[in-house]
């Protein structure tokens, strides 16, 4: 058995540009209303209080691992936060895989091990996933910001002879 990745990626937490944007829309909001009531009543305070707050949860946020892919040992292993399962995808049993569009919506919302209709969704930002269907029916989709690394290095994996 091969120790070493065949590709590995971190998706991370706040690094999605809806969201960025909404939460500076946010701040620019509460600094203004900050700076309009600044001599007139003590809310004032209290927007510069929220603004930097949102700040500097915008900035812990950028640094905060969602989820991490990793192929190796013609597996794909999704490892998320602290609290999250380990997700081991056997690609033996993977019949098609495909890169695909991640969802038709302009915001989506990140999630890890979301099973919904017979999907198994992976996500935290950008507009290409892959997606693995097994013998079962069963579709993971997984969201990607390089898709044609991950596509090539599931093909490679798959094709490499068991050990």
């Amino acid at each position: 058995m091969s120790s070493k990745a065949t590709f590995t990626e971190k998706q991370y937490l706040g690094r999605d540009y809806n969201r960025i944007s909404i939460r500076l829309v946010m701040i620019l909001f509460c600094f203004a209303a900050y700076y309009i009531n600044i001599e007139r009543e003590r809310n004032g305070e209290l927007f510069l209080l929220v603004g930097s707050s949102i700040l500097i949860v915008s900035l812990i946020m950028l640094f905060m691992v969602h989820y991490r892919t990793t192929v190796i040992n013609q597996s794909v292993i999704l490892d998320g936060l602290w609290t999250t399962r380990l997700v081991k995808i056997d690609l033996n049993s993977i019949v098609k895989v495909e890169r695909v569009k991640y969802s038709s919506y302009i915001i989506n919302n990140p999630v890890y091990n979301l099973h919904t209709k017979g999907k198994v969704r992976f996500y935290a930002g950008g507009k290409q996933a892959i997606s693995l269907i097994d013998r079962d029916g069963l579709e993971y989709i997984i969201g990607t910001q390089c898709p044609d690394e991950l596509e090539e290095a599931i093909r490679k994996e798959m094709a490499a002879p068991a050990l």
